[in-house]
């Protein structure tokens, strides 16, 4: 599901600079670029890979890696 949902996004993002406007604002009538958008995906990736990471040292007691 997440390569399917990967795919989609980069379908979505072919095309487009990275200052393209967002058509909505997230909050506050902010209306973000494309560029911040990118960011904020890549970091919510790696904060809830990161709780996966925890999930998984404490099920095997493995850390470090």
């Amino acid at each position: 599901e997440y390569a399917e949902q990967s795919a989609r996004y980069r379908e979505l993002v072919a095309g487009n600079g990275l200052d393209k406007q967002a058509q909505r604002a997230v909050r506050d009538g902010l209306h973000v670029d494309l560029r911040w958008i990118l960011l904020h995906l890549a970091e919510e990736t790696a904060r809830h890979n990161g709780h996966l990471d925890i999930l998984r040292e404490m099920l095997d007691g493995t850390t470090g890696g």
